[in-house]
């Protein structure tokens, strides 16, 4: 159960699950390759090897999660995770549609019920990347949750930043967390601060490549009333990143 009911703290945690491929050196992404288009028997082994974790969390955002397709042996990795690891609320995004290929997703996993969940359409070179904004408390005292996979593109992030600004912009409280892709002082980043009340963190973060973490390109950001306590990676090897992780202290006016 969530412990925000007695002290307003809320944990969070992002991941980006690269579908369930356990990646631990460099040659991995070659010998293991054949796993992103077809079913193998570690995929939900390794998965589950992450419910001990997932399990103490009250939001989760997914990156690179699958929505039933042949890779996962259709099963929808999202609503897999949010069975398992007991979190009654759940939403899934397919950001790219092979078909009965592959689905790839973002995922969002929730102890406490969002009063609306929206899909934010961004621009990119392959079409039908997007973001998902969870949206908490009630219409007069909202806390948005945005869950990301930013492009490789740097022409691309800019303008996905920059349609993100924008709704970051439309709420006081506000958590951006995921897979962006670049670090904390790269061009599309500054934009990001520039154009809204995220605070930039006090220290790099890194969660790439995750048997040797030297990248911060996965973050959780918060807009300036929310307190963080406690920021750090978990190692925790499952994927080709490790999940970070986050506890928030949240204003009185937000109370769930």
């Amino acid at each position: 159960m969530p412990n925000i009911a007695t002290d307003n703290t809320l944990r969070i945690l992002s991941y980006n699950l690269q579908v369930g491929i356990k990646t631990s050196r460099l040659s991995h992404y070659f010998t293991g390759s054949w796993k992103h288009l077809v079913p193998h028997s570690q995929r939900i082994e390794n998965l589950d090897n992450t419910l001990q974790f997932l399990k103490t969390y009250d939001l989760v955002g997914l990156q690179e999660t699958d929505g039933g397709s042949l890779r996962s042996n259709y099963i929808n990795l999202t609503e897999y995770l949010a069975y398992k690891a007991g979190f009654p609320h759940w939403h899934h995004q397919v950001n790219r549609n092979l078909g009965h290929i592959a689905k790839h997703s973002n995922g969002l996993l929730s102890r406490i019920k969002p009063y609306d969940i929206e899909d934010i359409r961004l621009p990119g070179l392959i079409p039908g990347r997007q973001a998902i904004l969870a949206k908490y408390g009630n219409k007069n005292e909202t806390l948005a949750v945005f869950v990301l996979h930013l492009a490789l593109s740097k022409r691309a992030r800019l303008r996905q930043l920059s349609i993100i600004s924008d709704k970051v912009n439309q709420y006081e409280h506000a958590i951006v967390m995921g897979d962006l892709n670049c670090k904390i002082e790269s061009e599309e980043m500054r934009l990001l601060f520039k154009k809204t009340a995220l605070h930039q963190p006090i220290e790099e973060l890194c969660t790439f490549p995750s048997w040797r973490p030297q990248h911060h390109i996965d973050h959780i950001l918060v807009t300036s009333e929310l307190e963080v306590v406690k920021a750090k990676p978990i190692n925790h090897v499952c994927s080709d990143h490790l999940p970070i992780m986050m506890e928030v202290k949240l204003p009185d006016a937000l109370n769930f």
